[in-house]
């Protein structure tokens, strides 16, 4: 376990870094010509790769830890609404992108996406095969609450082509599920992993740890119990308290919330065991069997992610999303949505693109998000390889980054990197501490007041 006194130096708040800049950089003003502009520049960029989002707001109830963008509605003629603009905006999309590009990665979040019934996500699904090219090794994603899982409404996911389900756990224990507003599995999750394995679906299962009444050793025994369901990954995810942005986390205070060190005995526990039952450590919060794309990533160097979270070099590409408040994720660009649905369907019932903010990327800033992504997911910088992706000689990335050396010599002295003038290894101890060591590549850190989450 790492050092209390380490812990409470480097325990700042700090960016996420699931973007670089964070999404907290993004601009009012950028319009909707903006951002079809945009799309059409991104076909003569690099990856040509497609990954497209969907963004389901939709959540039959409010879970007090919920930090995501969501509308708590059982209205579906509101779903049929959105869902008519949400295929309209995927037509409307796909107008601009060039029809030789493959989509590689779909990947469905929210909100509940499985709140929607099975015909209206074939709806959408159906629109994507219509407009777009798909590569026959895409992996197709879908994230689920298991309390509205059926056998029925799984076998009509597979028949659409999913292949990668991601279920929200979050806790066995019904009690801590309960303090925070979330209903249990409708079925035994063992079950649910096993059918869908034997169908050949990937799996995922999500943990949340710091929620009330947890303690390191009953999230532990919730992940034995994952463990012993075999899934193909397992994310332990540590809840972020920031109530000034989501007040109704304010909610979960009355029955106490675990602190910093209380979390990180959750963190590693979990870690030690999942360590133990085989799983591969992917980044701070990811553990997949070794046989996972995500492992031979990790071990090739070639470790990836996106707003959608962790994937391959091969896999992702430029993100294109659709729905309220989803974010593409371009070469040089990122764009939001509107995070209002009757916004979001009126500008789509008037055939513009929905957008609320903006933020386009200069050499700087692809170069700092090419390093910091580096960091972030292979725990390693080696300036020759990373400049050579960005065409851009070594000297120049360190110039673009205003790398200075003697940042890094503290958390050296700490025994959280080493370094010499060609390369940057992060050690063990480290990864606990991933977005402080990130943070020192980040040159807008400090630009304007901007609140993040504590690293633990």
């Amino acid at each position: 376990m790492i050092d209390q006194k380490l812990l409470n130096k480097y325990n700042q708040p700090l960016p996420r870094y699931t973007s670089y800049p964070p999404a907290t950089f993004f601009k009012d003003g950028f319009t909707a010509s903006d951002y079809i502009k945009a799309v059409e520049e991104s076909n003569e960029h690099q990856p040509k790769a497609i990954s497209l989002y969907l963004h389901i707001p939709f959540c039959t109830q409010l879970c007090f830890y919920c930090g995501c963008t969501t509308l708590i509605s059982r209205n579906n003629n509101l779903y049929e609404d959105y869902i008519d603009a949400i295929i309209k905006e995927i037509e409307l999309i796909a107008g601009h992108i060039d029809n030789s590009r493959q989509v590689t990665q779909i990947h469905w979040g929210g909100g509940t996406p499985n709140a929607l019934s099975a015909d209206q996500i074939e709806r959408i699904m159906n629109a994507i095969y219509r407009n777009y090219t798909m590569a026959s090794n895409a992996e197709v994603a879908i994230e689920c609450n298991p309390a509205y899982l059926t056998i029925e409404y799984i076998d009509r996911l597979l028949k659409m082509g999913f292949n990668r389900m991601s279920l929200g756990i979050q806790d066995f224990d019904k009690k801590i599920l309960l303090a925070s507003n979330r209903e249990p599995s409708a079925m035994p999750v063992k079950d649910i992993v096993r059918i869908l394995r034997n169908h050949g679906v990937s799996v995922n299962l999500d943990f949340i740890y710091g929620l009330p009444y947890q303690t390191p050793e009953s999230f532990n025994e919730s992940i034995k119990q994952a463990i012993d369901a075999r899934p193909d990954r397992i994310v332990t995810f540590s809840y972020a308290h920031v109530p000034w942005v989501k007040s109704h986390q304010k909610t979960l205070e009355k029955n106490g919330i675990p602190g910093p060190d209380e979390k990180m005995q959750m963190f590693d526990n979990a870690r030690e065991t999942l360590l133990e039952a085989g799983y591969i450590a992917i980044g701070m919060d990811h553990y997949a069997l070794p046989e996972d794309p995500l492992s031979i990533a990790i071990k090739s160097k070639t470790l990836h992610r996106n707003f959608q979270g962790y994937c391959t070099r091969d896999t992702t590409g430029q993100v294109y999303a659709f729905g309220m408040s989803a974010i593409s994720q371009l070469h040089n660009a990122y764009v939001q949505n509107t995070k209002n649905v009757p916004a979001y369907i009126e500008a789509i019932k008037k055939g513009e693109a929905p957008v609320e903010k903006g933020y386009l990327m200069d050499d700087t800033d692809i170069a700092v998000r090419e390093v910091i992504n580096e960091i972030m997911c292979n725990n390693r910088l080696n300036w020759e390889e990373v400049s050579g992706r960005i065409n851009k000689t070594a000297e120049e990335l360190k110039t673009l980054t205003a790398f200075d050396a003697k940042k890094l010599e503290p958390l050296a002295e700490d025994g959280l990197l080493s370094f010499d003038d060609e390369e940057i290894t992060v050690t063990p101890t480290g990864r606990f501490l991933i977005r402080n060591i990130a943070a020192i590549f980040d040159p807008k850190l400090n630009a304007g007041e901007k609140r993040f989450s504590k690293t633990i």
